[in-house]
């Protein structure tokens, strides 16, 4: 592995606007998936849902649900299994629910395996009622194709199980955690499973499951994917050292890119003696790959930031659903906008921004994207 390169935290606030596409973008969802590794996915919708937000600032052209047509096609002109080109599941070891290509699979499987082995209520092995539940929903999917929980008639409550309170609901997610099951489209936001081989590929569910080794250095070259400028762990490094190139960063923990990304870097170096200050606000999805590591967040950008969607209201600090600013190379404080699509108006519910920052431009832009009017 190369010495570390040393980078002043400003240069690096800049490679890391280059590396994560918020410069130049992707021509479409595919591209922007192949760069980042994944894209995470959030049900909520404030101002427009996770995804969205994040894919509007990297993808030309976005539109609202654009991941959604990209995974699944139009709600009336389903993909056929064959023409899929990306999925939705979770990152391993994490709760995290994300849009995949294709390429991930095989890198997916031993967790499958693993969760549907070991206990816990979420998205760990079958209790006996659920392995009696799993056979009969299985076999109305097989008859009848994509099913959500709400097509079966079972009321039944589930044990304590976040966003499952419903047997059917609670079996249908472990068995989607367990690979038996896929998500195959989406009504509004309700999932809809149907069995994998009428999902995915058939090339694709052939593909044998990534040895352990093999497994271990794409877990960890994802997150450098995902995120361009990170810290590694004690297992991450030597399994990508012959992929990363570390980086001193004054204030900052040791950092690593991709070798790969070291063009980007010689770029920020000469677009920093040209800063442009008053450059266009970008407002930020809360959980971004810009700030999602809360500590470098804090020590590159000097922007202490939480997620508080999930965050007691008493114990707010920016508010349930705000979007950081991103200015140039400076994050610049937050605004928290809601979307009253009853009324075709957004309003901004609260904002902290740092004297002379003009946000108007910026949440217009919002309102338009989202089909809705400033007020």
């Amino acid at each position: 592995m190369p010495p570390p390169l040393s980078l002043p935290p400003s240069v690096a606030r800049r490679f890391a606007r280059l590396a994560l596409g918020l410069e130049s973008g992707f021509p479409s969802p595919a591209d922007a998936l192949a760069h980042h590794g994944y894209v995470q996915i959030d049900p909520i919708n404030v101002c427009g849902r996770m995804h969205d937000l994040i894919l509007r600032n990297r993808v030309h052209g976005y539109r609202e649900g654009d991941l959604m047509r990209h995974l699944h096609g139009e709600p009336d002109r389903p993909l056929a299994a064959a023409a899929r080109v990306a999925f939705e599941h979770h990152v391993p070891d994490t709760g995290i629910l994300a849009a995949f290509p294709l390429d991930a699979w095989p890198y997916l499987q031993d967790a499958m395996a693993q969760r549907s082995r070991r206990p816990g209520a979420w998205a760990g092995r079958l209790t006996p009622r659920e392995r009696e539940v799993a056979t009969h929903v299985l076999a109305e999917i097989a008859a009848r194709g994509p099913l959500g929980a709400e097509d079966f008639d079972d009321d039944r409550r589930a044990r304590a199980v976040w966003g499952a309170a419903n047997l059917v609901k609670a079996t249908l997610q472990k068995l989607f955690f367990h690979g038996r099951l896929l998500i195959a489209g989406r009504s509004g936001n309700r999932r809809r499973y149907d069995l994998p081989a009428r999902v995915l590929p058939a090339a694709v569910l052939s593909q044998p499951a990534a040895a352990a080794d093999a497994t271990r250095r794409w877990a960890a070259l994802l997150k450098l994917r995902q995120r361009r400028l990170t810290t590694l762990k004690r297992d991450e490094l030597p399994a990508i050292a012959d992929l990363v190139q570390p980086l001193a960063v004054t204030g900052c923990p040791p950092l690593y890119c991709l070798r790969s990304d070291l063009p980007l870097v010689d770029a920020a170096a000469r677009a920093d003696a040209t800063a442009r200050a008053d450059s266009f606000p970008l407002l930020l999805a809360p959980l971004d790959p810009l700030i999602y590591d809360r500590a470098l967040t804090r020590t590159l950008w000097d922007f202490p930031y939480t997620w508080e969607a999930y965050t007691p209201p008493a114990r707010r600090v920016r508010g349930y659903y705000a979007l950081p600013v991103l200015t140039d190379t400076r994050l610049v404080g937050h605004i928290e906008p809601r979307a009253d699509r009853t009324r075709g108006r957004l309003v901004v519910v609260s904002r902290r921004i740092r004297r002379g920052r003009a946000m108007t431009p910026a949440l217009r832009d919002l309102a338009r994207w989202l089909g809705l009017r400033l007020r």
